[in-house]
């Protein structure tokens, strides 16, 4: 297993900078997870991880073994592909032991590591079976006891699960990081999917036009964001413009006061800020707001009610729109056209100083 250093790497592909300037460490044993919109330069990275991809400048280390100068063969790493590479003319078996039989490994080795792997992702019953009588999970499967089997210090996946229906997803992204877990081998995954990313990571990578945004754990990277961007991928929230009032400890947007914890922007000066819709609770009448909490009456605009949770949609008296997401909210009483409050924890609002993008 081995720690990973990028120190200053960039990759161009004609005019196109897909990667700049990317400087990061993961720890040994780490999962480490690049989120972001296609074409942010996740999967260049990776690539240049690899050895698929060129670096141009900076440099590559796997503890202190420097590898963007070795051919892929010789950094050990095992990939992972999107859609699973499998030889279809190969049994799961010949399959998995493709890498070992690449690297000379002695026939009876070559059978017990791979019987190792494939118990490893639950398919030591399937190894005489051919690809096109395997599911799509089991074939996902197969291509990781493929990465596994020969021991590779970094573990490298790119968008493993996106050809997958949706339950299958949630349990293979389960198995994932159970089994890197109890390995303890180093990962890099690659997303587009935020909830994956916040479920699965030891830390995330937010990238955007080939550059970090943010670089920290689920959390921080969720209740924490860091600009707007991040804000915004990471799902829904209400994202605000306004100014700074009263020493830091107010936002007005329009006629409408937000409670924000204090900031150090000066007064009048422009501000954006983020507060997520289940931070929001309206209030049942004759409620009172927990102590130290903000209160913003609204004129409720739309309800959707999705069975364990209920979105609404709200208009502000500065006419900004508002999105609250709450459980067991009982729909019924509520109408379109209602007067209704929203209360909030002030320290759940998250500024991100001068109004941007």
């Amino acid at each position: 297993m081995s720690s990973i250093n990028i120190e200053g790497v960039s990759r161009s592909y004609g005019a196109v900078q897909a990667v700049r300037d990317i400087t990061l460490a993961i720890a040994d044993g780490e999962f480490f997870t690049l989120l972001g919109p296609s074409g942010c330069g996740k999967t260049t990275l990776l690539r240049m991880v690899a050895g698929f991809a060129d670096v141009e400048a900076g440099l590559i280390r796997f503890g202190e073994r420097r590898i963007d100068t070795l051919p892929p063969h010789r950094r050990n790493t095992g990939m992972v592909f999107q859609n699973y590479a499998i030889f279809p003319n190969l049994s799961v078996r010949d399959n998995v032991a493709y890498g070992l039989r690449a690297r000379q490994v002695a026939p009876g080795p070559m059978r017990e590591r791979v019987g190792r792997a494939l118990d490893l992702v639950h398919l030591g019953g399937e190894a005489e079976r051919w690809p096109h009588q395997l599911s799509g999970g089991q074939l996902q499967r197969v291509a990781i006891a493929r990465a596994l089997v020969i021991e590779p210090e970094v573990l490298l996946l790119d968008e493993p699960l996106s050809n997958l229906d949706a339950q299958l997803r949630l349990e293979m992204r389960a198995d994932i990081r159970a089994l890197q877990k109890s390995l303890g081998i180093t990962a890099i995954y690659v997303t587009h999917d935020q909830e994956e990313a916040l479920a699965i990571s030891d830390r995330i990578a937010v990238m955007r036009a080939g550059r970090f945004e943010q670089v920290g754990d689920p959390e921080a990277i969720y209740r924490r964001p860091a600009t707007p961007f991040v804000a915004e991928f990471m799902g829904t929230t209400n994202l605000l413009t306004g100014h700074v009032a009263v020493g830091g400890t107010r936002i007005l947007v329009g006629d409408t006061v937000f409670l924000v914890p204090k900031l150090a922007i000066a007064d009048g000066a422009p501000v954006s800020f983020s507060l997520r819709p289940e931070a929001l609770c309206p209030l049942c009448d004759g409620e009172a707001a927990p102590q130290g909490w903000a209160s913003l009456p609204a004129e409720l605009l739309r309800l959707e009610f999705l069975g364990a949770v209920t979105r609404i949609e709200a208009k502000l008296a500065s006419g900004a729109t508002l999105r609250a997401a709450v459980l067991d909210q009982p729909a019924a009483t509520l109408r379109v056209g209602d007067r209704l409050t929203f209360v909030y924890d002030p320290e759940r609002v998250t500024a991100f100083g001068p109004a941007s993008s």
